[in-house]
């Protein structure tokens, strides 16, 4: 997994010394395949307010949330946010929690507070992709190396040799190189060839140096969840 500097070329294709992206259709169908995905990225639910305080406390737990909402929350959050039914924080309500975290959910007790209800709460909880919908990454591939003609990539090729790994319609491509790991759009480096539809290809003969570096790529998707 490349840290979150790693450039990411959404639909790019760079041809000479001028890079330029351009775009592909977006009508692509998500495919269910092994999935190798950035774990920095996270995205919120709504926010979901099932109970309120009047019994024995408000008690906002996950498997009841996720019982009355199918499909609404990811099967294991990394993350949980509550706050009253008016916008304070928890810290800021002042009651004693009992339980707010993300395998739990959020529990307050009447019988903790020492001399009134709880607050009404509301949460919300935080899942990482595919359930973020948004990119899923393949594996990496280096197929090729330049000691012929160039770093061939290609997209048909890597998709016979690999059968079921790669998305038909990927929308997205990254290449670095394969020792350093260097985004190919920064190693100053001509490309013949760089787009999600089609592939990477490194001409040996459009180097000032005589022979490309060794590349690898892969390629991105729309997740399913």
């Amino acid at each position: 997994m490349l840290k979150l500097f790693t450039v990411v070329i959404v639909a790019g294709l760079i041809a000479g010394s001028h890079q330029q992206l351009r775009k592909v259709p977006t009508l692509i169908k998500p495919v269910a395949l092994p999935c190798d995905y950035p774990t920095h990225i996270q995205c919120w639910t709504d926010w979901f307010d099932r109970d309120d305080p009047s019994g024995t406390g408000d008690w906002e737990t996950l498997s009841n949330l996720q019982t009355q909402y199918p499909g609404k929350i990811c099967p294991k959050p990394v993350d949980i946010e509550a706050k009253t039914l008016s916008g304070l924080s928890v810290a800021a309500a002042g009651d004693v929690i009992y339980k707010n975290d993300p395998t739990v959910g959020f529990i307050c007790k009447k019988a903790d507070q020492p001399s009134k209800m709880c607050n009404d709460y509301k949460v919300r909880f935080s899942c990482h992709p595919p359930f973020c919908g948004g990119i899923c990454w393949s594996k990496w591939y280096d197929r090729d190396d330049p000691s012929g003609t160039g770093d061939w990539e290609l997209l048909t090729n890597l998709m016979a040799e690999n059968p079921g790994e790669i998305s038909d319609n990927p929308m997205y491509i990254e290449v670095v190189t394969r020792d350093t790991l260097t985004p190919a759009i920064s190693t100053q480096e001509t490309f013949h060839i760089f787009n999600p539809t089609q592939g990477f290809v490194c001409r040996n003969e459009d180097q000032k140096s005589g022979t490309c570096r060794d590349y690898k790529v892969r390629f991105g998707f729309p997740c399913v969840h």
